[in-house]
């Protein structure tokens, strides 16, 4: 069988990153969850250390050797955990994530990438008191340890699927020669079919293997983590090993001469050591006794116990357990996004298939367009589901950003994250990370004081950022929120028409004013930092949002804190969507912004009407649009709310609700205001998708303007 190398490369580098995130966590925990944490990092570290070790990644190996040998004092309390070391180790982390990306990118000899791990290496030596890490022994060269080396055997033998998930069996042999000297090593091939029934897929060899060593049990154990449940193992210890190796013998008495021989062969035992203790054996040993008796004998339980346990082995026998098999499998992004185009180029023909069969009325077709609609609704909603992907973890990346900036700034912060289980498209996820980082770090710069400036104001001298997201009305809607200073409202209003954003003596409400700070090169930082002050980010924000087609609106009370509101789509690709007709134009909007349809009965010159008792604003959509032609006759308005905004849109004719795949908009129309996408009929036809966040941000700027 021959292994596709790339393909391993990628799974140990997709593994190793998870490990990363993992280690990630648990350091910004470890003052919270102490000795769990602490052993989560050094897991994560051990077991990158040994894929790498498979890998022959040496540089990789050569580094987290160090980090963990600091790691192992960390877990005996010879080193305790303070601020620093926490920075030093999140820093050894981020190396490790360039190693993984050189591994990716085939740099990993790189001088440049070596020379930045230099201090990092000497720094983690400081803490090993002074002296040098012990880099890790080459193969054939006794590992230097705390104990004394002593001769161990392992016995090998792999399942017949190790080659099938991936593994090298060799390569793990290979890689005990990082921990000691490999003294002896006898195959077993007696599993070995004839060549009519031999699958070169299959691995049908086992090992005997003599190996010195200063490293314990669990360390050696360890090398076998990747392919535990693709083989038997047995590790034989040097301390009394010829008892140990009689019992061995014992357990296969067919064998016993055979594998006496490969136990002298592999230097674990000499033959006059096995004589002597196989004649000994003979002579001594008394007739065998059942271990029941022995336990009971000795006074370590009591009769009764015995019998039940028996009794109970006699009436259920034990099982084979079952290997339990994975329940997830990776899948490649790309192929992922090819799956959703292609369901997107199905629901159209779908659409122009059921508009065949309406429009030639035969039964037989309607009710296989029927059935063909209901099962492309169930692949468009599982295909989707695929792709939607949890927030969480785009949350708890912002644990690091808070550690790391809180120390730049030299303020006490912390990060409070709800809402992690609410899930959305991971394009759009991807594409919100930048965003929600400015906001985080503008928060803790512009929003949370200083620990005296709290304390004098009443508040704790920790401050506090908040990320919550929950689902509302087909969106998602995250929020950014600071216990900070607010934002100061005449400051704002001031610079403002400092600059002539705002006219003189003009009259703004609260969301107007704090919506200036997304304008271009917006600021009322009274000095330039690195993170702040140069009036740059918050209108990129802004714009990054809204061509997710979401958008974002700010609340704040000065001496409490502010609130970022980011609403975005849950999807970027194909949605429910209603259509209405203006003339001969289809209009699209968001199945889920719709709450109901309503007579139009609107007076001329007048943009609201009464809906139960409640006025409601509207807007003509062929006059949004300077569609030409005579309006209908009996118009309809459709209500949609988006957020906490509520409107009516007056429409000639409603179309009814259609699965719409969202297609971007080309370059000659990207400046089209109220238009957040298109989509292709059933008839070839385009139907305009509007942004429902314009739309009615400008009805309701029209509404204030006409108030005003």
């Amino acid at each position: 069988m021959t292994i596709d190398i790339d393909q391993v490369t990628h799974t140990f580098i997709a593994e190793s990153r998870e490990l990363l995130e993992q280690m990630e966590s648990a350091l910004l925990a470890v003052t919270r969850d102490g000795l769990d944490a602490v052993n989560a990092i050094f897991r994560a570290a051990h077991t990158i250390k040994g894929s790498a070790g498979m890998f022959g990644l040496d540089p990789v190996v050569e580094f987290t050797h160090v980090a963990e040998s600091v790691l192992d004092k960390v877990r005996d309390g010879a080193i305790p955990v303070g601020d620093e070391l926490v920075a030093l180790l999140l820093a050894c982390r981020d190396h490790i994530g360039a190693l993984v990306d050189a591994v990716e990118s085939g740099t990993l000899d790189d001088a440049a990438l070596a020379a930045a791990g230099a201090p990092l290496v000497a720094q983690l030596q400081a803490y090993l008191d002074g002296d040098a890490a012990p880099a890790p022994a080459a193969v054939g060269e006794p590992e230097a340890a705390d104990g004394a080396a002593g001769h161990w055997h392992i016995s090998l033998r792999f399942g017949g699927d190790v080659l099938r998930n991936g593994m090298d069996p060799l390569s793990f042999i290979r890689y005990l020669g990082q921990l000691g000297t490999v003294t002896g090593i006898a195959t077993i091939a007696d599993d070995l079919p004839a060549l009519d029934e031999f699958d070169p897929e299959s691995c049908y060899l086992g090992f005997e293997i003599g190996f010195h060593s200063a490293a314990d049990k669990a360390t050696i154990d360890g090398v076998f983590d990747f392919v535990r449940d693709d083989c038997a193992i047995r590790i034989l210890p040097p301390a009394n090993r010829i008892a140990e190796y009689l019992a061995w013998l014992d357990e296969a008495p067919a064998q016993r001469e055979r594998l006496g021989q490969m136990l002298v062969r592999c230097g674990s035992v000499t033959a006059h050591e096995l004589e002597q203790a196989l004649a000994a054996q003979a002579a001594s040993v008394p007739p065998a006794q059942p271990i029941g008796a022995i336990l009971v004998e000795q006074g370590a339980v009591r009769a009764p116990v015995v019998e039940a346990a028996l009794a109970k082995q006699r009436q259920a026998p034990e099982a084979p357990r079952q290997q339990q098999e994975s329940r997830s499998v990776r899948v490649d992004a790309d192929k992922l996004d090819r799956l959703i185009n292609l369901v997107g180029e199905l629901i159209i023909a779908g659409a122009g298939a059921n508009l065949i069969a309406r429009r030639t009325q035969i039964p037989d077709l309607l009710e296989c367009a029927s059935t063909l609609s209901s099962l492309v609704e169930e692949v468009r909603d599982s295909a989707l589901q695929l792709r939607m992907v949890k927030i969480g973890a785009t949350f708890n990346r912002f644990q690091r950003v808070v550690h790391d900036v809180a120390r730049e700034l030299g303020k006490d912060i912390r990060l409070d994250v709800s809402g992690e289980d609410a899930e959305l498209d991971k394009t759009v996820v991807e594409k919100i990370g930048d965003p929600l980082t400015h906001l985080v770090r503008n928060a803790m710069d512009h929003g949370i004081e200083p620990a005296d400036v709290r304390t004098a104001r009443g508040k704790s001298a920790q401050g506090t950022v908040a990320l919550n997201a929950y689902h509302d009305s087909g969106s998602i809607v995250i929020e950014v929120s600071d216990d900070g200073g607010g934002l100061k409202r005449e400051r704002i209003l001031a610079k403002a028409v400092e600059r002539g954003l705002v006219e003189p003596g003009r009259t703004l409400t609260d969301k107007e004013i704090f919506n200036l700070i997304f304008e271009p090169g917006f600021s009322t930082a009274e000095q330039v930092t690195n993170l702040s002050g140069r009036g740059v980010g918050m209108d990129v924000v802004k714009r990054n949002i809204v061509a997710l087609r979401g958008s974002v609106d700010i609340a704040s009370t000065e001496g409490q804190g502010t609130t970022v509101t980011v609403r975005l789509p849950l999807t970027l690709a194909i949605i429910n969507g209603f259509q209405v007709g203006i003339g001969k134009s289809v209009f699209v909007i968001p199945m889920d912004m719709v709450e109901e349809c309503i007579e139009f009965r609107g007076q001329p010159g007048c943009d609201w009407v009464d809906l139960r008792g409640q006025p409601l604003p509207f807007v003509r959509l062929r006059e949004r649009f300077g569609v030409k032609g005579t309006p209908a006759r009996r118009r309809s308005i459709v209500v949609v709310r988006y957020g906490g905004r509520k409107a009516g849109l007056v429409v000639d004719s409603l179309l009814g609700e259609f699965q719409t795949v969202i297609k971007p908009l080309g370059k000659v129309f990207a400046g089209a205001r109220f238009l957040s996408g298109s989509s292709i009929l059933g008839n070839g036809d385009v139907a305009l998708i509007l942004d429902m966040a314009a739309l009615l941000a400008g009805v309701e700027n029209e509404s204030q303007a006409a108030a005003a």
